[in-house]
């Protein structure tokens, strides 16, 4: 478990008994407010800075509420800190992403996943096998950021050469990254919510599938479906495309060794920090072994040597790289932002862990949760209760590490008192905690997904089948009492 996942366990949850949830409400209403405001005005440029800045005003007004229920701005700012260093990891994973996709860009590895793509993936099939082969790699690795960052990149510039809605690609490769992610004994929050919960980790993933395969089957027939109704006209290029990529790059199954590197790494469980600067490196190194023309061209000499290698490396890992191309389907294919790329998506990440800080600060996220709990009395309510507050606190909170403390803290007793099994509380936790916390744009994995996919959140969110379809099936087997273990019928099989 990382220390990300540590910090969050251990986190105390902040509660203020002058705190009336009306009050609590009223940063969240006044940020879907002006967010709402900001998006109309600005459109899809609104992610440039203004909806940073929106983040900042709502965290404003959650403070002016704290401070009128005696809540000091030295707290406030304590709890800001502490949500800020919660992100320091992922902050520095996209950062390391960023140069990863760059040396892979330059190195030929991710045109070269593209160009053996484009032979094997047909366009019908494409969606379906997207989701397949992202469930396969994020279970391996355990991470659906990793997963996102590697082939996910390399699955969306195929789309784009077959003429296929991005929206829809990165929807599949997100519905198969956290099938993975969510079912992985190695990811963070598969570790986190039944330590929340108090139940085991093989009792907790053995409970999950109960309602997660079911939803990953669903997730499937409705991709193969839409595969069928595409309009596969992008495929009559795929020749010339194929042809001008092997112009650019020197395409070689060799390059296939740096990917392979890294999910292996990742699997012998490396920290994924450590896993991306190693497969950044290696990129860097095969660039100037397959591709040492082009890292001329990145670093604007004329031949190579170790100043002109050494700038156009550079040049790849922390700016924006642009391979040359005639071919206009291949334009943004051959072109990578570096660490650059993802400063605007770092800066979003820290202006939600203000707000979301903010609220923790002043006891709104405890008082919302209670008051959720509140409305609720029958094992049904219990359960809808839960799904509530993980999304509630996705969108106010911005981080789904706290979408999973919060509730689990605040659910556990009262799921014990109803007389159900811990492995209900973990199940629900990470159907309506984890996976939803992609379809928010300012929560720091719909941040992540967005800026490495290149795909807006508002672009894939109801392509994300998996994601927003699991909360529903959680609640689907709530309703007709599906496999709702007992507290006397924990130590059996369910």
């Amino acid at each position: 478990m990382n220390s990300q996942t540590e910090d969050s366990k251990n986190q105390n949850i902040v509660e203020n008994k002058e705190l009336n949830i009306w009050e609590a409400l009223i940063p969240v209403l006044a940020l879907v407010g002006m967010l709402a405001f900001n998006v109309f005005v600005f459109g899809d440029s609104a992610l440039d800075g203004s909806n940073q800045f929106v983040l900042l005003l709502g965290a404003a007004v959650a403070a002016i509420v704290g401070h009128f229920n005696k809540v000091n701005y030295k707290k406030m700012v304590e709890e800001v800190a502490q949500n800020v260093k919660s992100t320091t990891g992922a902050l520095l994973i996209l950062l390391m992403v960023g140069a990863l996709a760059g040396t892979w860009l330059l190195s030929g590895i991710i045109p070269t996943m593209i160009y053996y793509g484009l032979q094997i993936l047909n366009p019908t099939i494409f969606l379906a096998a997207c989701v397949i082969i992202c469930a396969v790699i994020s279970i391996a690795t355990g991470s659906s950021w990793t997963t996102s960052a590697t082939v996910g990149i390399a699955l969306i510039g195929i789309a784009s050469a077959l003429d296929i809605s991005l929206g829809m690609t990165a929807g599949a490769v997100l519905s198969g990254a956290y099938f993975g992610d969510k079912l992985s004994p190695m990811s963070d929050t598969t570790n986190l919510a039944p330590a929340m919960a108090g139940t085991d980790l093989f009792t907790h993933i053995k409970y999950m599938t109960l309602t997660t395969v079911p939803t990953i089957i669903v997730t499937l027939i409705v991709f193969i479906v839409l595969g069928f109704t595409l309009d596969t006209s992008g495929s009559a290029n795929t020749e010339a495309i194929l042809a001008d990529i092997e112009k650019t790059f020197t395409i070689t199954p060799w390059l296939f060794l740096v990917p392979v590197i890294v999910i292996i790494l990742i699997v012998k469980k490396t920290p994924p920090l450590i896993a991306l600067l190693a497969g950044t490196l290696l990129g860097a190194v095969a660039a100037l072994i397959f591709q040492p023309d082009l890292v001329v061209l990145a670093a604007g000499g004329e031949k190579l040597d170790f100043t002109t290698g050494y700038k156009g490396i550079m040049n790849a890992i922390t700016v924006k790289t642009t391979i040359p191309t005639d071919n206009e389907i291949l334009v943004d294919l051959f072109s990578a932002k570096g660490m650059y790329g993802m400063l605007k998506t770092i800066w979003l990440i820290i202006c939600a862990m203000v707000f979301g800080g903010i609220m923790d600060a002043i006891g709104a996220l405890a008082r919302i949760s209670k008051a959720l709990l509140k409305l609720f009395h029958t094992t049904f309510g219990l359960f809808a209760s839960t799904v509530a507050s993980c999304l509630a606190l996705n969108v106010t909170a911005s981080d789904q590490y706290l979408a999973i403390v919060v509730p689990g803290k605040m659910y556990n007793k009262a799921f014990r008192e109803k007389g159900l099994a811990p492995e209900n509380l973990s199940r629900t936790l990470e159907d309506a905690g984890t996976v939803t916390s992609v379809l928010v744009p300012w929560n720091t994995c719909g941040a992540y997904q967005s800026g490495v996919l290149g795909v807006g959140v508002g672009e894939y969110a109801m392509f994300a089948i998996f994601n927003w379809l699991s909360p529903f099936m959680t609640l689907l087997f709530a309703a007709f009492n599906i496999k709702i273990r007992q507290l006397k019928d924990a130590g059996k099989e369910a």
